[in-house]
């Protein structure tokens, strides 16, 4: 499979122009030049940045040029330190995977799809030229009934962005907030520079065991990572919302590496048989787990990246209840590191 050369080891800098309060405090401080120093120290290649609308928009529809100067930024700070970096788009207006963000009528209202080439057009017009630099369309598309009119939009605006940057790397990923089996459901890729996407946060029940956003959770409650299928299989059923998808094959065993391979195989053929790069944009363990169990997750798909030469970013850099930073991962830090 063709691999995504120079996106091999990424981090995630999550909460930063996302998932925030949209404050010039929080804009300017959260995170800074040095953060991308450490990063690079650490051995990563790439970082990706997830950007909401606010950052660039007033009121929805015309363009702030503070924001552009952030990413300008960033764009300067990654390359003085040897990183690439992905520009994300995370939440646009009409549409956010988060359904708290109650963003609602992208995929019906064509003002909104407008408002999005117009969005991609600018960044393709002012970032288009780095050649350190990537571009993803849009965050963990929710709902698979959006799959036919996500597929014309993601033509129209790879179209739009051509007209600017012809080469420059752009990627997508389907519906289920990304999932990898929802590879199978993207178009023919437009050209050479487009990058099939998706994000591993399987199985759902460990990775996010406590998480206070999913509404069958149990905040309280705690697991191990090494069980059999049938009791992941009740594990999710006793804590997650039958609207989340999750993949357990037939076959009863040990969790183990093999359940990624299992996991990716189908996208993994995809992918082999149209030359496209498989990428995963997030993947990660919540900081409620103990440190020893999100250790042996991380080996386990860890070593089906490597295999199949899958370029990947964890999810995140810092806080986000998944931050590499925090306290929590001291005990397993450098492991992870190793890992990455």
């Amino acid at each position: 499979m063709r691999e995504l050369t120079g996106y091999m080891h990424g981090i995630n800098l999550g909460g930063w122009f996302s998932q925030c309060d949209h404050s010039s405090k929080r804009y300017d401080y959260f995170i800074r030049k040095d953060d991308f120093r450490r990063i690079a120290d650490w051995g990563f290649d790439h970082v990706r940045i997830p950007v909401d609308y606010e950052l660039i928009l007033h009121n929805k529809f015309d363009f702030r040029e503070d924001g552009f100067i952030r990413l300008e930024n960033c764009i300067r700070w990654s390359r003085e330190n040897n990183l690439n970096m992905i520009l994300d788009l995370h939440k646009t207006p009409g549409f956010s995977f988060d359904a708290g963000e109650e963003e609602d009528g992208f995929f019906e209202d064509e003002n909104y799809q407008t408002l999005f080439y117009r969005i991609w057009a600018e960044f393709a017009r002012r970032f288009g030229s780095y050649e350190h630099l990537s571009f993803e369309l849009l965050n963990e598309v929710s709902d698979a009934k959006y799959c036919q009119k996500w597929n014309q939009i993601i033509r129209e605006a790879i179209m739009t962005i051509r007209e600017y940057a012809p080469e420059i790397n752009i990627l997508v990923g389907g519906y289920h907030n990304n999932s990898v089996q929802a590879i199978k459901d993207l178009d023919d890729p437009y050209d050479r520079h487009v990058i099939y996407n998706f994000h591993c946060y399987n199985p759902l029940v460990f990775t996010h065991q406590g998480a206070y956003w999913i509404p069958k959770m149990d905040t309280t409650f705690r697991t191990g990572f090494r069980h059999s299928y049938d009791e992941y299989r009740e594990l999710s059923e006793d804590q997650i919302d039958a609207g989340f998808e999750d993949f357990f094959p037939e076959e009863n065993k040990i969790i183990d590496t093999s359940y990624f391979e299992e996991l990716f195989k189908e996208a993994i053929e995809i992918a082999q048989e149209k030359d496209v790069p498989l990428y995963c944009g997030e993947y990660g363990v919540i900081d409620l787990a103990d440190p020893d169990e999100t250790l042996e997750w991380y080996r386990c798909i860890h070593e089906i990246f490597e295999k199949y030469h899958i370029g990947r970013a964890m999810w995140s850099y810092k806080e986000m209840d998944f931050g590499l930073v925090e306290a929590h991962y001291d005990p397993i830090r450098r492991q992870l590191l190793e890992l990455k």
